[in-house]
């Protein structure tokens, strides 16, 4: 799940609101965990004090290995789900809007594996490392954590699936493999850039200690398919930029974003054909679905926003404008979800980014509220206002959306 992190924390918001407890998926967490310890990165030569990085002061668990950042409701998280519902919703016999054709011509374009000599380093990257220092390196060290945090995420979620809708679907549970494969690869790549900053995480330990949140699969649906869109998005938007303005690129990772942002697009159009099979979650008939699909798009968005904007210094640092980069993939995301989604937040309102800039002015004051050690009551006013702000988002007018192949009354515009 490519820059995840937005999602990943849009899910926690979902969850919030949705009266979806997060619990511990002792099982699972355990099985993955013995599987995938292999990608945790080990630093040794040229490694720091445990305790804390000597450059920039980073927690560390012991020497290299860097202290993951607390669990809040932006940070990446990691998901489980209702296994037994997802096998009746892929399963060929109970579910007769399951277009196979369309799964088993997305399997064969995964099985290509069009990426698997992309990934390759070289000299570059450690020298470039070696170049970014002070408060750069430092936000530079967060971004690679952030994105490897969520992209194993992904792999971990993609590699469950798989092993358990084997009997119900081999095909789809193939693509999730398959899916897991380049999540991994992409995990494994990032955690090795972050060993060129002398640090890296033990994914092996987070499998088993980190807190697994329960996710409902349709939820798990809206949410992974806008996570794989916007993360396509905003990484071919960076990649752009820095093939502009090449003076901006100061680490090599961002030259494989090209290749890269076409897994999260095949990863993204995998689940458009899911949500197609789950004809309720996407008709315009459905009120269920048009409030569902406008309230993870309101999510998504309002949390890579509030997310961009706390870590402003790092988009800046290559070159970019983070409202003007947020505002694009924002509109971008929104224009590709339209095309499946019944309904979306209209982020080309002019009011809709005064409302996204609003929040980030309360965001900022909570935070403050909360370095400070303020009492909830304390915060209750700025709470309340956070919610009233987006409460009047969601209420906007919508723009109506959705896919011709599943709207009777919908027509072709050439």
């Amino acid at each position: 799940m490519a820059f995840a992190q937005v999602s990943q924390g849009s899910l926690r918001l979902a969850t919030r609101h949705a009266f979806i407890q997060p619990r511990q998926s002792v099982g699972a967490s355990r099985v993955l965990a013995s599987r995938n310890s292999k990608l945790s990165v080990r630093m040794g030569a040229g490694a720091t004090n445990p305790g804390e990085d000597n450059a920039t002061g980073i927690k560390t668990m012991r020497s290299g290995i860097k202290e993951a950042a607390d669990e809040n409701l932006l940070t990446p998280r990691f998901y489980t789900t209702d296994f037994d519902e997802m096998e009746v919703m892929v399963s060929q016999t109970l579910n007769p809007n399951l277009d196979m054709s369309e799964f088993e011509a997305t399997l064969k374009e995964f099985q290509e594996d069009y990426n698997q000599k992309h990934f390759v380093r070289n000299d570059e990257f450690k020298a470039a490392a070696d170049g970014i220092q002070g408060p750069n390196r430092k936000i530079f060290i967060e971004f690679l954590e952030r994105s490897c945090t969520a992209e194993f995420s992904g792999f971990l979620l993609y590699k469950e699936l798989g092993r358990r809708l084997k009997k119900a679907n081999p095909v789809i549970a193939e693509i999730f493999t398959l899916m897991s494969r380049d999540e991994a690869r992409h995990a494994g790549f990032l955690n090795k850039a972050m060993s060129d900053f002398n640090l890296a995480l033990d994914l092996g330990f987070l499998t088993k200690n980190r807190k697994y949140t329960f996710f409902k699969p349709k939820f798990i649906f809206y949410a992974t398919y806008l996570s794989e869109k916007i993360g396509y998005w905003r990484y071919i938007s960076i990649y752009r930029h820095l093939q502009q303005n090449p003076d901006d690129q100061l680490y090599p990772i961002f030259k494989y974003f090209e290749n890269w942002c076409q897994d999260e697009n095949r990863h993204g159009d995998f689940f458009t054909a899911l949500l197609k099979s789950q004809k309720e979650l996407v008709s315009r008939n459905d009120w269920q679905a048009k409030i569902w699909s406008r309230f993870f798009c309101l999510s998504v968005f309002v949390t890579m926003y509030l997310n961009d904007h706390s870590r402003s210094s790092f988009y800046e640092s290559i070159g970019l404008d983070t409202t003007k980069f947020n505002q694009h993939v924002i509109i971008e995301t929104n224009r590709t979800t339209s095309r499946i989604f019944p309904e979306v937040i209209d982020v080309e309102h002019p009011d809709f980014f005064k409302r996204l800039d609003a929040l980030v002015l309360t965001n900022a004051k909570l935070a403050e509220l909360s370095k400070a050690g303020s009492s909830v009551f304390q915060k209750a006013p700025v709470i309340a206002s956070f919610a009233f702000q987006l409460l009047v988002i969601f209420f906007m007018k919508p723009v109506q959306g959705g896919s011709y192949e599943l709207n009777d009354d919908s027509q072709l515009a050439y």
